[in-house]
């Protein structure tokens, strides 16, 4: 495609923590479900958080001890009373909300809408307050704050709350490192960065368009997305909300049987599952052993692709978890010259924080791995496209083998269970991971709309959209 030039970004208007992550840093986070009574109420409250939510400008100081962000759920809109011909402007799936569509998702069984945590995805949640914090005392001092706030307001209360807290060393429950490999954005990210782009033919990467991720901005086909009338429809963007509940037991267990057979250490067939070594060495570039000291901020560490080097999945499996929810090259060229690959349009900007302390390893046979206590990921993530982007992942690349060339097989590590769920480790022999039951659970979630700034203000004023 031809260049084009990175577009003017109004980082004043775009909230804060999608183009540039804060980092970890923030030592703890709370994400608070509000529900509004009646529109009044609402907009009085959410003007009073105005001055307080953080947006995209560049710190050139000291990062703030906390910081505030704001997203709604469609019935949240509808409880501010937005007009019903700007609500008609979101897109479909944002308005049917993820429970409406978790038989897509693979949201069944224990995973089901009916069992999770209330009142996720009831519609009874409007408005989702991040607080994030340096220190726990900070993040305490903040959420009494708050919640004195709510409770002096007419016509709010908080129906769930949801603590958090980063593991040591940026990794998730299972193990490994997470949270890098996001995707380049022209006109924000660094040009030697662009290696979490889109690459090109001729070993070339580019940035992706900022119209993927924000409203208002062109996207990949140098179109400005669909979105409601400004002032909503311009720099806001949609985000996804999930609370997966992680087995780790099961995932341990699972491990140390299937390694009896493998050959291979605990640790090496869990790199084939993930497609990384637990602290981020990608297999395609070191199948053998971790790099020591391996810095996942080096842009040029995510620099690989799947096709001139392992297109076999010899070094990196075909259904391992990072080639199946970032394919890069894996699923062929376009056929045009320099068009990009097949993957470019289903890049997510990831976010969230695990949730629940580490499982202990046992000590021994006789100590129980398993403590009775939950913990996970809050998984977030912003799209321009829930159909496209999130849900694109979802179903056609964890829950469906066949991008891959590999039939029924899910993602094993995240993919729902309810067909077979085995895994193919490509080798001489290959090596076959028998089907178990799913290693994550959905406990909950949202789709939610994150606004601009100018859209907060419009919302905050008990502008309807009637007016001309």
């Amino acid at each position: 495609m031809a260049t084009r030039q990175p577009p003017t970004i109004d980082r004043a208007d775009i909230q804060g923590d999608i183009l540039s992550a804060y980092g970890n840093k923030y030592d703890r986070a709370s994400y608070m479900l509000i529900h509004i009574d009646h529109p009044a109420g609402g907009q009085a409250w959410l003007g009073s958080l105005l001055g307080r939510v953080t947006n995209a400008e560049r710190w050139s100081g000291p990062k703030p001890e906390t910081t505030l962000n704001v997203a709604l759920t469609y019935s949240g809109l509808r409880a501010l009373g937005v007009a019903e011909e700007l609500l008609r402007g979101f897109s479909d799936e944002f308005r049917e909300g993820m429970a409406a569509r978790a038989a897509l998702l693979g949201d069944y069984g224990e995973s089901a809408p009916e069992r999770w945590d209330q009142p996720l995805g009831s519609g009874t949640g409007h408005v989702l307050v991040t607080i994030k914090a340096l220190t726990t005392e900070l993040l305490e001092r903040e959420l009494t704050d708050f919640k004195r706030a709510v409770e002096q307001a007419a016509g709010v209360s908080i129906v769930h709350e949801q603590p958090t807290q980063p593991l040591q060393e940026a990794r998730e429950h299972f193990g490994y490192a997470d949270g890098f490999s996001q995707p380049a954005i022209a006109g924000v990210a660094k040009h030697e960065s662009f290696a979490d782009g889109v690459p090109e033919q001729e070993g070339k990467w580019r940035g992706l368009a900022l119209g993927e991720f924000i409203l208002g901005y062109e996207d990949e086909d140098a179109l400005i997305p669909s979105a409601p009338a400004e002032p909503l429809g311009r720099s806001g963007t949609y985000m996804i909300y999930r609370k997966l509940s992680q087995d780790v037991a099961l995932f341990r267990k699972t491990l140390s049987e299937a390694a009896r057979f493998y050959g291979h250490s605990e640790e090496q067939l869990a790199a084939k599952i993930v497609g990384r070594w637990p602290n981020g060495t990608p297999l395609i570039t070191s199948p053998d052993r971790p790099i020591v000291n391996f810095n996942a901020k080096d842009p040029e560490n995510n620099a690989f692709r799947y096709l001139d080097t392992d297109a076999e999945g010899s070094s990196c499996p075909l259904g391992a978890h990072i080639r199946r929810t970032n394919p890069r090259d894996a699923l062929g060229w376009k056929g045009l010259k320099n068009a990009g690959l097949l993957s470019y349009r289903h890049r997510i900007i990831r976010r969230g924080m695990s949730y629940g302390p580490p499982l202990p390893a046992a000590a021994s046979d006789a100590q129980p791995a398993e403590d009775g206590v939950e913990r996970g990921l809050v998984f977030v993530c912003f799209n321009a496209s829930i159909s496209r982007q999130f849900e694109g992942i979802q179903t056609q690349w964890v829950n469906d083998g066949n991008a891959f060339h590999l039939g029924h097989d899910k993602d094993f590590l995240l993919g729902d269970s309810s067909t077979t769920n085995k895994m193919t480790v490509q080798g001489d022999p290959p090596f076959m991971l028998s089907p178990q039951p799913a290693f994550v659970t959905t406990r909950g979630g949202e789709y939610l709309f994150v606004p601009g700034l100018a859209a907060l203000r419009f919302l905050a004023s008990g502008a309807d959209g009637t007016r001309t």
